[in-house]
């Protein structure tokens, strides 16, 4: 009987330990992508960047998922599998505007400067590299940890395309790529939506 009570309290105590770990995690993750969102936001502005605009976006629809997570952390799968799809809906929404505002800047033209979208994006990609390292011991976790698992792989993907999209800016003296990547961070956020609405 004190064995099986010991068992209980034991699990208990392991189940504790391990929500204390995400919700650590999540803190983290949710605290560099709101600074980041800030920093993003005002960059791809001042440089007329589509590409760092919509970086920006998802890095606020990953707070935002991120603070969902922490909500859900300790919960029954039921409710983390909740918070998990109201993210993915989030995620869906905001791919919409990144979209509609590359759809604006191509009807209404920009000259995005190259060197400033290759610099934030850098920073941007060791911020988001640090997430996923943070996310990854969680990666198989409840579906909240799945879900933030698949925005912090997203992300890193973005970046890289940023600083792609930057460089040939500089070298073609032309707004395209910008336009492109912008286009493309979105599809991937969509792509990731469904993905995390999917999750049982």
């Amino acid at each position: 009987m004190n064995d099986t009570a010991n068992s209980g309290q034991g699990g208990c105590a392991c189940s504790s330990t391990a929500a204390g770990l995400e919700a650590h995690t999540l803190k983290w993750l949710l605290t560099i992508n709101a600074l980041m969102f800030g920093v993003e936001i005002l960059a791809g502005w001042w440089a007329q960047s589509a590409g760092l605009l919509a970086d920006a976006l998802d890095m606020l629809a990953d707070a935002a998922v991120y603070g969902l997570a922490l909500y859900a952390v300790g919960h029954a799968p039921a409710l983390q599998r909740r918070a998990a799809r109201m993210s993915g809906g989030l995620q869906l929404i905001l791919a919409l505007g990144m979209l509609a505002e590359v759809g604006r800047r191509f009807c209404f033209g920009a000259a995005p400067l190259g060197e400033a979208m290759m610099g934030v994006a850098v920073l941007a990609l060791l911020a988001n590299v640090a997430c996923l390292l943070l996310i990854s011991r969680h990666r198989h976790g409840g579906a909240h940890m799945q879900a933030s698992f698949i925005f912090s792989a997203n992300d890193v993907i973005a970046n890289l395309g940023v600083i792609l999209a930057g460089a040939l800016v500089l070298w073609l003296g032309n707004p395209w790529p910008d336009w492109i990547i912008g286009t493309l961070i979105g599809l991937i956020v969509l792509h990731g939506a469904w993905r995390i609405l999917k999750l049982r």
